[in-house]
Order: C-alpha cells, then structure tokens, then sequence
C-alpha cells in the first residue's frame, strides 16, 4: 500500500527521499510528501496530491534541504486523497509522521484525544500517531520511550518513521505487521518499506521484526524489541541491480515484465529439476518426507495469485491425486474452515506482505495443518520467514502494478510443487517425466508465443473501443479467462468479466450481441470439442469471438479472429495462454491512453486487510 522511505545523513537527504518515493511510488500514488530537519534544526515539509512528480516540482519551485527526512507516497484507505490527508503529518511545526497500515482503534483514540483539547485537521487515522507522539513528548518522554508508548495505544498494523524538532539528529521507526526495513550506508543509515527505495545506496539491510522500534542517526543505529531490549538483528545482503528497476528501451514496466517472462521461467526452475525428475526437498529441507504424509491441500490467495491456486488446484488433483480446496484468503478465516488430518497449507503472494494472506497463514497456525508452504517472489519478505517451507519463483522486481511474469512463474512454482508432491508419493513417474522436459523447453516456446504481438495488435483496436468483454474457459483455463479478464479491467478500465464457457447459457448469453468481445482460449484437449460449441452458440448471436487456440483447432471465425499458438503440453499450456491475454489487455490499454504501470485506485503490494 503506501510507500516510507526516511533517512539520517551528513548530507542533505531531499535527492534520496524523491528517489525513494519514486521507485516506491508502485506502492501507492494518492498522494506524496516529506518532511526534513535542517541545518539550523528548523522543520519543514511539502505535500502535494496526486504523483511524486507533483512534489519534485514543488521542492523544484521553493527548494528545502535538511540531513534527517521522512517522505511517504500515499494509497488512500482512511481519508479520501487530498493535500490534508497526505502523509507526513506535522504537529506544532515539530513533529512529523508518515505511517502505513491501519489502525484499528483510531475512533476511539481520536475521540478521547479530542476530549483533551486535541485538534485535527485531516480524516486519515495516520494524525493520532503525531498527536500521541506529542503528548508523550511532552510530558518529558525522550523520542524513542514516546514511541513505545505511543505505539502501546495502537491497535491494527502499522509502519511509522518520526522526527522531531527537539531530536534533530535522530529518525526512530516502529514496525507492527507492515513491511519496515533499515539499510545501512556509510554516515548515512536509511528506513523503508521495500529495499527497492533504497537500494542504490546500500546493499545491506536489517528486517525489522513485530514490535521493533529503532533509532537512526547519521553515525549509527539501535534496534529495540517488544519489550524495549536492545537487540542485533541480522544484516542481509540483498544486490538489486539499476537494470532491474529500469524500463530499458521499452515504454512501460508491464511491457518489459511481459518480454522478461522466459528468462523469468528459466530462473523458477533452474536448479530444481535433473534428470527425469523434479529434484528432493527443493522446497526446505524436510519437505520431500512431510510430502510423503500430505493427504489434502488448502490454498489461500488473492487476487491475480488466487487464479495461480485455481490452476495449481487441477494440477494436484490430476498429477499428485490430492483434493484441494482454494480460498480468497479475505475469506477464509471467517468460514471457520475443517481443516482433516495431513492436510498441507499453501499460501501464494508475489510480495510476500499481502496483509490478508499472512493474516490466513497466522490463522492457519491454530488449526491442525500438518505443514505450510509459501510461494513468492521475495526471499526477505514476511511469508518467507512465518511459512514452514517456501520456494521463491525468482522473477525479479515487478514494477507494474498489473501483475505478469509474477504471475507465470507461480505457475512454474505450483508445477514443480505438484510434481513434487506425486514424487513423495511415488505417482505418476512417466508423466513427472514428460512434465519436467516439457518444463525445459517452455521458455523457448514462451518467447514463441511472444511473436504473435503483431497478430494481437490488429484486434485490440476492436475491443478498446468497447466498455465490456467477457472471457471464456473450461476446466483449468476457465482461472486463466478470469486472469485474462483481470488484466484487461485493470488497466484499461473496461469492464470485463470471465464464466466458465459451459455456463454461458445459463445466463451470460443474454449479454451477447456486437459491441460484447468475446475472448476464449482453445487449447487441444478433450473439452476442446465442447468449448467449440460454446462459441458456436457465440456465434450463433451475432457476438464477436476473439479465440487463442491449438493449431489442431479448426473454427471458422468470420466475425473476429482465431489466432494459432504454439504446441505445448497440455498440463503446462495455461502458463503459455496467459501470455497472449497479457498482451492483449497491454495493447487495448495502450490505445485508451490510460496510466498502464499505475492504474487508478490500485496498488501493487496490499498490506492493509
């Protein structure tokens, strides 16, 4: 959600926060601000709506220079976007506060604040943080105590950076289930909510756990726990390279995500497979035996990782003969969920911080799972450290709020945990065969399906000019037409919804005539037959039928197009049709004009439930 970035240093920081708030600006662009501490100990902050170029052009207009700062890219939750609301939050022209989460006691805490001659100015429950920090201050806390104290009022999940005028030289942090990281530089130390803001500048980092506060001067840093020890945590080197946060020659993060999902691909598998086989324990060590004893899977996910459960689902039942269920993880605390004997947990999420999936992780560990899996993108993030076994897909940073190769290389990862899962249990040795080599070549055939761009191009003026579409698939690609319909809604603003194609006529035919696109993936398979009639009845009612198909598929589409893809085996063929969708929804949002890296009212990681 919102993006902190904050600083001490001998050197004017403005450059470092602007930088940071760029490259965290996927995070959340509402609204942008920071605020400083000069050399003459004096605060003061800019704010601005909307992007970070807004601010760069007010700090441009009427510069301010200072060594401590704090700076914040907003997601909205409480408070609608505007300049009151935005982030930092300054007090008496002393204190200053940028926060993301939610604080889910803030009614009552602002109230009884009010009661005690307390005055605010905006509607975010980000305010109380100042406000609570003053009164602390006030009665005679140093900044640090004034934070634990504040932060003992809090209830619900926050991230918090403050300066105060009175600490000129010091930056104190508190991290309570939101992402918070230090980086440590050379008389300079930093505080973020993704190493990505910062990492031009160091290469080594401490991950804040829950109930940490931490001082950060120019010469130094402290860490305190829950109870206010003073503790070590581990420094970790993390190399992110200028290459990996740049668009390159390409006009927008999406479309460089799109072209890099083979080498994506090859660094989820790589290492993992040998031979005829998926390798042992390359989810943990341990994990091969506590496959061995799994008798049933529950997945919980959101959002685009969600469908990469949906399509793992029919993966486990047909190639490891495991029942699975598959839950929005918003959802799955509140059903009260029979959990039977060895069932195994996996949790999905590219980020690793999606605040509702590691709410169902720690929910999970009441419940009498035999063992929980975690798949993501990020080896430093909350899900890798609280899931029992995980495997990082190895994309590398995903800039584009919209995901993609995120979302291909889960797929890739939910294969190769299928196949480990038949391994453990001695299923299916000739199709682990033929799924691992069929792994092996499917970044070559990825950068095949690639080269159907010019073909996309031509159609997707016939479907941005519309304000609806609707997807269809059957069996495991009815999750990747509802992938396909998320993309093209999330970027390009046009309502799109997926059915499965068995049930258009229960229903959804009633919507078909012209102005209603079609689009319908046809892999050659058994229901490959079915699905045809499906878009016969399509056809039949004057819609528009836009078909990604096997070569194998013959249809004659008079009215759209019927576009060949590459063979592929089938089980691994979802991983391949998305990839057309992707760009499908890339080209229509292109031609509508419309922010495609950052879409309105979205943002890329959601770490507030």
């Amino acid at each position: 959600m919102c993006g902190i970035v904050a600083v001490a240093a001998r050197r004017d920081c403005t450059d470092i926060l602007l930088e940071g708030l760029r490259r965290l600006e996927y995070r959340g662009y509402d609204s942008a601000g920071f605020a400083l501490i000069d050399r003459e100990g004096q605060l003061s902050s800019h704010k601005t709506l909307g992007r970070v170029a807004a601010l760069e052009a007010v700090q441009l207009a009427t510069p301010l220079s200072g060594g401590t700062g704090i700076a914040h890219t907003r997601w909205a939750t409480h408070g609608a976007p505007s300049v009151a609301n935005a982030h930092p939050h300054v007090i008496h022209d002393r204190i200053a506060v940028v926060h993301n989460g939610i604080i889910e006691n803030y009614i009552e805490l602002r109230e009884s604040l009010i009661r005690e001659g307390y005055s605010f100015t905006s509607q975010t429950d980000s305010e109380l943080i100042a406000h609570l920090l003053d009164k602390h201050l006030n009665k005679g806390a140093s900044m640090t105590d004034a934070m634990y104290q504040t932060k003992e009022k809090l209830e619900g999940a926050y991230a918090i950076a403050a300066i105060d005028m009175s600490n000129d030289q010091k930056l104190v942090v508190a991290r309570n289930k939101s992402p918070l990281l230090l980086g440590l530089g050379t008389d300079e130390f930093f505080a973020a909510s993704d190493p990505l803001a910062i990492a031009q500048y160091t290469n080594d980092f401490v991950f804040l756990e829950d109930g940490d506060v931490a001082e950060l001067t120019a010469n130094t840093y402290k860490v305190f726990d829950a109870n206010q020890n003073e503790v070590e945590r581990e420094v970790t080197h993390i190399d992110i390279t200028n290459q990996a946060m740049s668009k390159g020659d390409y006009k927008h993060y999406m479309e460089k995500e799109i072209y890099e999902q083979p080498e994506a691909i090859m660094n989820t598998i790589n290492g993992r497979i040998g031979g005829d086989d998926v390798l042992d324990n390359i989810f943990g060590l341990g994990s091969s035996d506590l496959f061995a004893e799994v008798k049933r899977i529950q997945i919980v996910a959101c959002g685009t990782s969600l469908h990469a459960g949906r399509v793992a689902a029919n993966w486990l039942s047909a190639i490891a003969d495991l029942p699975c269920q598959v839950d929005y993880a918003s959802e799955y605390r509140y059903r009260n969920p029979h959990v039977d004997k060895n069932s195994l947990l996996i949790t999905i999420s590219q980020s690793g911080e999606t605040a509702d999936t590691l709410a169902a992780l720690s929910y999970a560990k009441e419940k009498n799972y035999l063992g929980s899996v975690g798949i993501c993108n990020v080896p430093t993030s909350s899900l890798a450290r609280e899931s029992d076994f995980v495997m990082f897909t190895n994309a590398g940073p995903e800039i584009g709020v919209a995901s993609t190769k995120a979302f291909t290389t889960q797929l890739a990862a939910l294969m190769l945990l299928t196949l480990s899962l038949a391994k453990s249990r001695n299923l299916n040795p000739m199709l682990r065969t033929r799924l691992v080599n069929g792994l092996r070549v499917l970044p070559e055939i990825i950068n095949e399906t690639l080269e159907l761009k010019d073909q996309i191009i031509k159609i997707a003026p016939n479907i941005a000019n519309k304000e609806n579409a609707l997807f269809l698939g059957r069996g495991i690609f009815y999750p990747i037409a509802k992938e396909g319909a998320l993309k093209l809604k999330e970027i390009s603003y046009i309502h799109a919804e997926a059915y499965p194609a068995g049930e258009l006529k229960h229903g959804p035919l009633a919507l078909i005539d012209d102005q209603m696109p079609v689009i319908a993936t046809a892999p050659e398979s058994e229901i490959a037959e079915k699905l045809i009639s499906n878009l016969e009845e399509v056809k039949a009612r004057g819609g528009v039928l836009y078909v990604f198909a096997d070569p194998s598929v013959t249809m004659d589409v008079k009215n759209g197009a019927l576009i060949s893809m590459p063979k592929c085996d089938f089980l691994l063929t979802p991983i391949i049709y998305t990839i057309p969708l992707q760009i499908l929804s890339y080209e229509v949002a292109l031609l509508r004009g419309t922010d495609i890296d950052q879409p309105r009212n979205l943002a890329k990681s959601v770490t507030v439930e």
